[in-house]
């Protein structure tokens, strides 16, 4: 919590916009693609479930990323996770996935409006423990209503994305992704990257340079909690299940947080980096050391970021191969 609530706060300048940039960035989606195709042998399946869920990892890292860079270090994307996975797992009873699948991710950014309004003159700890108390509020909402709406404390079972077909699904999961990052590089070349920076500085910095910040608060609230509740939708749609505990859990706010951290504050390409490395290393660990691999990676991830204070976008740039993104 300390660690994040002292995110840097300095006004970086906006990136030139050049092809040469964007190529680390290309050569991981390409790669991304490509990968069901590699010959991954009898752990095939399990590989590509990995592959599915580190790119939803990606997906929230990012997401939460766009939100951070106005300067809102919100603890509430468990709330919109779990809204995406909760709205999927109804609206899909009545309509089609591939309209249910936008329409739940609008109705959790619409909601994180709510939240936007709610929080808008807090900053540092002060807004993250009322993020915080959001997502416990939106999960005891959940978790209340009758169970033949919403399951319960039981949960509830969610129709599979695609008829359950695993490279389909992957291949949705990284068109997300995708569209993430778009988003995250139409924040970071055009305007709205002068106005998140100046608001991340101080809001009477952004007042004097004419910057309206309930407007681009409440934007960078919609874009970010839309992100997300995407992936949550992506979830529920590879899990088949979801319930209120794990859904709307503390470590569905702080994974994002810690991921972006890792890979690089501000950037499109950090997060996703963050996201490949840490699921990879998590997998390993799991697999190398059965008990108690969870504390071994949490000892990792806790030297890499005091390490690495601007991530692994700070090693690439003293490489000079990491570009600008």
């Amino acid at each position: 919590m300390s660690r994040a609530a002292e995110l840097p706060r300095t006004v970086t300048r906006r990136p030139d916009f050049t092809g040469r940039a964007l190529v680390p960035l290309a050569l991981f989606f390409l790669l991304a693609l490509a990968f069901p195709f590699l010959p991954l042998g009898a752990r095939a399946e399990y590989l590509l479930q990995i592959a599915f869920f580190t790119v939803v990892a990606g997906v929230l890292a990012l997401s939460w990323d766009i939100l951070a860079r106005s300067g809102q270090v919100s603890l509430a994307h468990a709330a919109f996770y779990g809204l995406g996975a909760y709205g999927f797992a109804l609206l899909v009873k009545v309509m089609p996935w591939f309209l249910a699948m936008p329409l739940a991710a609008l109705i959790a950014a619409l909601l994180s409006l709510i939240l936007g309004a709610v929080t808008m003159r807090l900053s540092g700890m002060y807004f993250a423990i009322a993020t915080l108390a959001f997502t416990e509020v939106v999960r005891t909402i959940i978790q209340n209503l009758p169970e033949s709406v919403a399951g319960g404390a039981n949960g509830l079972l969610v129709p599979a994305l695609l008829g359950g077909n695993a490279r389909a699904q992957y291949f949705l999961a990284v068109a997300v992704l995708l569209l993430t990052a778009l988003v995250s590089l139409a924040v970071r070349f055009t305007r709205l990257h002068h106005a998140f920076a100046a608001i991340r500085q101080g809001e009477e910095t952004a007042r004097v340079l004419g910057v309206s910040i309930v407007r681009y608060k409440l934007l960078a609230f919609f874009i970010s909690s839309f992100l997300a509740a995407l992936g949550g939708v992506l979830f529920a749609g590879k899990t088949f299940f979801i319930n209120p505990l794990e859904t709307f859990s503390l470590a569905n706010s702080i994974a994002p947080l810690t991921t972006s951290i890792f890979g690089g504050l501000y950037t499109t390409l950090g997060p996703i980096l963050g996201a490949t490395v840490l699921r990879v290393a998590e997998e390993i660990l799991h697999n190398s050391i059965k008990n108690g691999y969870l504390v071994v990676y949490g000892l990792v991830l806790m030297l890499s970021i005091l390490w690495l204070p601007r991530g692994l976008m700070g090693l690439l740039r003293k490489g000079k191969h990491g570009g600008d993104l």
